[in-house]
């Protein structure tokens, strides 16, 4: 018998366990450690925060799914992890020992590296559904009462798209209330240029999203390096190609969402071997750690280094459809030691991002993600808005059936078939 254990319960660990269970014999056991029972569709929060979309309707009770599929579920969530003991302490005080650890943390949102960021200070954040709730509520005070808009991403943050979706996503609804006229809005980043997307562009990204942003009427800040937040004002430096400070910027607001930079969560961070200096997990091309061939890692939490270096620190994002990757590698190898055979599986790696606006959006194919890429293209228009909008409800079926498919590979290169809208695009 063995106790394989998938630490995290967000996105990459719920398809983590879905993925696990098939590759089990019948005498070993699952066990998923998440902090409380509920999953949440972080793609649709930028929704949640200008009220198109209900909590309720992105959540799914994971409890109740986890028990029908014969996993077990624990909901305290992890307090510290003990490789060399093969045991992870548990916050109630209990532990639960492994012999298989797939870490799928996701990231710890690090808002306290700059002074006055985070929902508890003065600007929002898209990152989790309860900081999405808390947005709609700052964004229905706003529209009371206009003003500037700041919204971007802070240095070192490695998650993009999400910022420049807000960012038109809000302009499209302060147009349906008719206020759009009355709210300034800046897009402020630590891309060296507009499309970067941590991934030194995807196809023709940067025009696609100036051009978005200049139809728009959002003027934008790009090698921006956010000092601190007052509760008016951003106050921000915009970093030349050789590292010196080109000019400074107050940027007053009366509403703003920026993206915070990521790192490890306490329960990982800091273990010698594990992990790296920002606590993400060290891990080989099957997404095996070398220190502890026992742990693997998937999604936000496994470390990829930056594509290259950039005059303000950033990171390298993790999508969705390169999360399925990693999950579906380390299922299928985890699969193969507990048959005693050699591991022989590989994540893809590619990148393949919907970026709705509500009256349009923003596709691209990156294959690889890191460039050089075998293909290298983007679109607009307003079927990827369309496209989202259904992957979402398909999505969460999925998930609230329990169902072990490649959602993202099928879904996006099956039923919206890519592959045949990239040669006519």
């Amino acid at each position: 018998m063995a106790e394989i254990v998938v630490l995290g319960a967000g996105l990459s660990g719920t398809l983590m366990a879905y993925e696990l269970a098939p590759q089990l014999r019948r005498e070993d056991r699952l066990t998923v450690i998440g902090q409380g029972s509920l999953f949440h569709f972080v793609p649709s929060n930028p929704w949640v925060s200008v009220g198109w979309r209900q909590r309720p309707e992105i959540e799914v009770d994971l409890a109740k799914v986890m028990n029908r599929k014969d996993i077990r579920f624990v909901t305290s969530g992890a307090k510290r992890l003990h490789p060399d003991l093969n045991r992870i302490e548990i916050e109630d005080g209990s532990s639960v020992a492994y012999d298989y650890l797939v870490i799928a943390t996701g990231p710890e949102l690090a808002f306290d590296e700059i002074p006055g960021l985070e929902p508890e200070h003065y600007t929002q954040s898209i990152c989790h559904v309860e900081h999405a709730a808390k947005a709609y509520e700052a964004f229905e005070q706003f529209c009371a009462s206009p003003g500037p808009i700041v919204v971007g991403a802070i240095q070192g943050a490695s998650c993009f798209g999400p910022a420049y979706e807000f960012a038109f996503i809000l302009d499209t609804e302060l147009k349906k209330r008719g206020i759009r006229d009355r709210v300034p809005m800046t897009f402020v980043t630590p891309e060296p240029y507009i499309g970067h997307l941590g991934l030194d562009g995807v196809g023709d990204t940067k025009s696609l999203m100036e051009s978005e942003l200049r139809e728009r009427h959002i003027k934008w800040i790009t090698n921006a390096r956010v000092t601190s937040v007052e509760p008016t004002v951003m106050n921000i430096e915009e970093v030349a190609e050789d590292g010196t400070v080109r000019g400074t910027h107050q940027l007053p607001f009366a509403f703003s969402m920026m993206l915070p930079a990521f790192r490890g969560v306490p329960a990982v961070i800091g273990i010698d071997k594990l992990t790296n200096p920002r606590g993400f997990i060290l891990a080989d091309k099957q997404q095996r750690n070398a220190a502890f061939p026992n742990i693997f890692a998937v999604g936000v939490c496994f470390a990829i280094p930056p594509v290259g270096p950039t005059p303000v620190p950033v990171g390298v994002p993790k999508t969705g459809f390169m999360i399925e990757s990693m999950v579906t590698a380390t299922a299928g190898n985890i699969g193969e030691l507990l048959a005693g055979k050699a591991m022989t599986h590989h994540p893809t790696l590619n990148a393949v991002c919907l970026a709705g606006f509500g009256n349009g959006g923003v596709a691209f194919v990156a294959q690889p993600q890191i460039p050089p890429r075998n293909v290298n293209w983007s679109s607009k228009g307003t079927w990827v808005h369309l496209a989202k909008v259904a992957f979402e409800k398909y999505f969460l079926r999925k998930i609230r059936r329990g169902e072990s498919e490649p959602f993202y590979e099928r879904y996006l290169m099956e039923k919206l078939n890519l592959r045949k809208i990239k040669e006519v695009a």
